[in-house]
């Protein structure tokens, strides 16, 4: 091989022994970072969470560079399937106006709440999840696992969402689909009585409810597709440990500039509190 390449056979084996040049020590502690980070991640990250991760821990480099060392590595994020709507808004009930408006941001936790549910297959059959996140650090501050899609799943998320959160006076805002659970008589008086205004996206329009759409494309990607559920309690026990535990309080959120909810929550009361401290 030395002859056919024209080079010597001294040359080699210095080649050989020669050791790693600083970029190459870099390139082997950053691989082992992103080896650890991606499965801390649960396999789910790619490369522009990977590279967020790793500024946090001191190591600003470029996204190229990351998608480098994962491609050596193997290491690939889970791919999202094909959006498939389940809204079924073919009753006669009253439906409120779209005031969210496709205005997915707001100022403070707290002023407007996004909710939506899916389904999830298990061996035993269908169980069904609702949730709702606050659109302000897109927490999931309520959810409800169970197998029926009656009304009760969503007013049981409603329930949840408000003993762990304490919404102010002034109102919330509240938006959903045009599902019959949150268009019905029972859920709507929990929101009158709970001084929460209502907003329903327009018919066939699954963009009005874009952030909880995005969630549950987020939770089939990484969780619901790669996973068979062998009964419906492991299903439930497994997606609340990773709405809790993982995304929550873990899972980098690029919206939020790659923190995590909790993280970004954490700092929006952080900074009301340090200039009264000061």
């Amino acid at each position: 091989m030395a002859t056919a390449i024209k080079q010597s056979r001294s040359g080699y084996y210095a080649w050989c022994n020669r050791p790693l040049s600083p970029r190459g020590k870099e390139n082997e502690t950053l691989s082992q970072m992103i080896q650890q980070i991606q499965q801390e991640s649960r396999q789910t990250y790619g490369s522009p969470r990977i590279q967020a991760a790793l500024a946090a821990q001191g190591f600003p480099i470029s996204r190229q560079r990351v998608i480098r060392l994962m491609a050596n590595l193997g290491i690939n994020a889970h791919l999202r399937r094909k959006f498939k709507g389940t809204t079924d808004s073919n009753h006669r009930l009253p439906i409120a106006e779209n005031t969210l408006d496709r205005c997915f941001k707001t100022d403070a936790s707290d002023q407007v709440w996004v909710a939506d549910i899916t389904y999830i297959w298990t061996a035993e059959g269908w169980v069904y999840l609702a949730v709702i996140l606050d659109l302000f650090s897109r927490r999931v501050v309520g959810w409800s696992i169970a197998e029926h899609l009656r009304t009760e799943l969503v007013l049981t998320a409603l329930s949840a969402a408000l003993g762990h959160r304490k919404p102010s006076s002034a109102g919330l805002l509240f938006h959903s689909d045009r599902g019959s659970q949150y268009a019905s008589h029972d859920y709507q008086q929990a929101l009158r009585q709970a001084n929460i205004a209502c907003s329903i996206s327009r018919r066939g329009n699954c963009w009005d409810n874009a952030v909880a759409e995005r969630f549950f494309g987020t939770i089939k990607t990484e969780l619901i597709h790669p996973t068979v559920f062998p009964n419906r309690a492991i299903a439930r026990t497994t997606i609340v440990e990773w709405i809790e535990v993982f995304y929550n309080r873990k899972r980098l959120h690029s919206t939020l500039g790659f923190l995590s909810p909790a993280q970004f929550e954490d700092q929006y009361y952080r900074s009301l509190i340090s200039p009264i401290s000061a």
